[in-house]
This record gives C-alpha cells, sequence and structure tokens, in this order.
C-alpha cells in the first residue's frame, strides 16, 4: 500500500502531535507515525514525569482547542523559590540568605495574570493531544516503525514495518533522542553524559504547597519539589547513577527515610502517590536541525537538562515555528521541503535552542558540585539577581517564553 501524505511526522510525542494539531488547523493535512502503541503511552507505569509548561506554551495549546482539557489536569505555578542547599536535609535548614524567588504577581500587568508556568503530568498530556488528533481527522499510524528511507529530487519515502509506504515532500524527526531520521539524515550530535540519573515520583503532601515549586541546589544534583493538582508534587531527586538505582530499588520504608531526610517537614507528612522511575540525564544537540527533506522537532534536535524545565518547551516552540513557515510556504505554493522553507525554521530556533541548551549545560556544572571557590561566587550572584527587579522579571518572562520572536501561536494567535 502507497500513501501520499502532505507532511509525515514520525513520532506522536507531545511535541509531535502539537505540531500536527497546529498544521491540521492552518489547513494542512499531517499525517503521524508512532512505534509505540499510544494506549501504552498514558498508563501510570509508562511515564512518571511531569513537565513545566511555560504559560506561552499553554497559550499555543488553547489557541489549538486543548487548553480547556489540560486545564482540568493542570497545576498553577505561581511561585518558585531557588535556593543553594546543603547536604543532607536540604529542605529542613533555614534558607540561603542568597536564594531566588520568582513571584507571578511581579508580571501580571504583562502575562494576564498568567502564572509563572503550569505543572502538567506527561500522560494526561499524551491523553489529551491523542484525543484531539482523532477528533481533527488526523491519520496515525501506530505501531509503527520505519525500516527504509528513499529521498528523491522532490519527495522523501518511508517504508513502515506494517508493510505500508508513504511519501511527502517532508519528513519530521519528532521521534526522540534516538532518532533514526536524524542518523539517516547524518545529522551529528553534541553529547554530553552527566553521570547523574533522575529518580522522579509523586507524592502526597500533608499541607498545601500553595502552588509554589522548590528547586534545591545540591552537590550530588538538584533536588526539584513540582507542585500537581489534589495536593501532590513531582518530585525529580538527581543523584549519581549508583545511589539513584538504590534509591529506585530500596525497600520503601528506607526510601521514605531517605526521602524525609532530603524533603524536610515543611509541607508535613509526605507519602508516595505512585511508582518511582529512573531516568539518566545527558544532553545531545543536533549540529543541524534539518538536511535534504527532514527537519528535527523538539527532543530529536535539542535534548537538555531537566535543571529549569525547560525541555518540553523548547520542543512546542519548534512546533509553532514550524507550522508557522510551512503553513506560509504552502500559501505561497512552495516546496515545503525545500532548503529555502527549512532554512527559515532552522534560522528561526536555531540561536534559542543552541543557547538554552549551553546555559542549561553550564548551570549543571556550576551548580551540580561544593566547590569552596565556586560556591560563594554562584550565591552571590542569585543574591544580586534576587534584588533586582528588572532582572528578576526578565529571567521570569524568559522562562515563560515570552521574550524575543515568537510564533503566532505562543502569542495566543492562530496561524
Amino acid at each position: 500500500m502507497n500513501t501520499q501524505a502532505q507532511i509525515i511526522i514520525v513520532g506522536a510525542g507531545m511535541a509531535g502531535m502539537t505540531a500536527a494539531l497546529s498544521l491540521a488547523k492552518a489547513g494542512l493535512t499531517p499525517l503521524l507515525v508512532e512505534r509505540q502503541p499510544l494506549s501504552e503511552q498514558i498508563e501510570p507505569t509508562f511515564d512518571g514525569r511531569a513537565s513545566a509548561i511555560a504559560y506561552s506554551c499553554f497559550r499555543q495549546w488553547q489557541t489549538l482547542g486543548v487548553g480547556e482539557a489540560l486545564e482540568g489536569y493542570a497545576c498553577r505555578m505561581d511561585e518558585i523559590v531557588v535556593t543553594d542547599a546543603h547536604l543532607p536535609g536540604a529542605a529542613t535548614r533555614a534558607p540561603s540568605p542568597f536564594f531566588l524567588h520568582f513571584n507571578a504577581a511581579e508580571i501580571s500587568d504583562r502575562s494576564g495574570n498568567e502564572p509563572l508556568g503550569y505543572m502538567l503530568e506527561n500522560r494526561h498530556i499524551r491523553a489529551v493531544l491523542y484525543e484531539a488528533v482523532v477528533k481533527a481527522g488526523i491519520r496515525v499510524i501506530c505501531p509503527a516503525s520505519v525500516t527504509q528511507i528513499e529521498e528523491t529530487a522532490n519527495h522523501i519515502r518511508l517504508s513502515l514495518s506494517i508493510g505500508e509506504v508513504i511519501s511527502a515532500p517532508l519528513a519530521v524527526a519528532a521521534e526522540g533522542r534516538k532518532s533514526g531520521l536524524r542518523e539517516h539524515a547524518g545529522i551529528k550530535t553534541i553529547k554530553r553524559d552527566y553521570g547523574q540519573s533522575a529518580v522522579v515520583a509523586t507524592v502526597k503532601m500533608q499541607y498545601p504547597h500553595n502552588h509554589v515549586a522548590y528547586e534545591y541546589f545540591l552537590s550530588s544534583g538538584p533536588f526539584a519539589i513540582l507542585p500537581l493538582t489534589d495536593n501532590r508534587a513531582c518530585l525529580v531527586w538527581s543523584e549519581s547513577h549508583a545511589k539513584a538505582k538504590a534509591l529506585l530499588e530500596v525497600r520503601p520504608e528506607l526510601f521514605q527515610a531517605h526521602l524525609m531526610q532530603r524533603f524536610g517537614d515543611f509541607l508535613g507528612e509526605v507519602e508516595l502517590a505512585g511508582p518511582k522511575f529512573i531516568y539518566p540525564l545527558s544532553m545531545a544537540l543536533a549540529e543541524n536541525m534539518y538536511r535534504g527533506r527532514i527537519a528535527l522537532l523538539g527532543d530529536a534536535a535539542h535534548g537538555i537538562h531537566p535543571i529549569a524545565g525547560q525541555g518540553l518547551n523548547l520542543g512546542l516552540k519548534d512546533a509553532a515555528a514550524l507550522a508557522e513557515v510551512l503553513v506560509e510556504a504552502a500559501r505561497l505554493g512552495e516546496d515545503l521541503g525545500s532548503e529555502i522553507v527549512l532554512e527559515r525554521y532552522a534560522r528561526w530556533r536555531r540561536f534559542e535552542n543552541v543557547s538554552t541548551s549551553l546555559i542549561m549545560d553550564a548551570f549543571v556544572h556550576l551548580f551540580s558540585n561544593n566547590n569552596p571557590l565556586i560556591r560563594p561566587l554562584r550565591d552571590i550572584g542569585m543574591g544580586i539577581v534576587n534584588n533586582i527587579g528588572p532582572a528578576r522579571r526578565f529571567f521570569m518572562e524568559d522562562a515563560g517564553g515570552a521574550t524575543g520572536d515568537l510564533p503566532k501561536l505562543l502569542r495566543g494567535e492562530a496561524v
């Protein structure tokens, strides 16, 4: 069976489905290919992570018609407290005199009473997006993997494991860090292994979190407490690979003891509200955003450390920019997979993707250590930023995705 499509998106993850919805909303006809059954991806045992969604990226979902469905799963982040802490018991000690405190109220006049961001569990995001994809009539070939890739002068042809052959002027690689399309295109990546893994778990707390997110920078890596609905929180606990594996496998009562030592008692008794997960931490930055008739999107282009929660946001910004470029090209009758079109997308996204990846990499090295020479300098730097209002507000707006040359969808406008 041979199928002709306008745009093929390989990878029906959160960024891939958002890109498909963005294109379909503007009248184009994307086709999604996903190797993992989507019914498995929304199970609680598939992915324990939650994502911090910048308020501009949430505008994108609202514009695409999925914001209302996601709001029921979203927890506002109205404040973020960042502290350079000590081991053990980071949360039990008095805050460092040098810390960062971000409050959405400071930028409410510019963001329209939007929070600093929203915390949503990944499985809920996937479920809502998939329902919207089906409702929009977007075809999803799943489960299926790409077995062969051929490029011609004006098309790219993908052979699938189910025996179907699909072709289009453009294929978008949105299948994550281990992208087969990126590898076929010969796009190299800059990689760094941080020697850390993140233990991720959802906990239920005794006292209200009041929509405040906490991040403690420890010598072993960041420890984040991120607010969720129903007075729960997503914990991101970074340790060496060996310690993280031990935390994953330790008896429940011992894990609880370690957790309370690290967490402290400022939110009362804390108990696990689901399984624990472990994710190795690394960086992988693609040297190019496209080659031939293959464009990269999301983690296929930039996998970064979750230290500031910007990973998915970068992918959603990619989706908004790519959709706008392709829609405008289609209206002009241009070849969607041509170099002149894809270079517009790459030029739009290249600087932010590279700069954010490198800044996050620098943060990891700056804060994941206990160097007696570096620590006083970084503490003083945090204190200075915290006491300069314009600098503090810039960081909040930048993290919220409200700075720079924004695609229309991130401004809440249709393409």
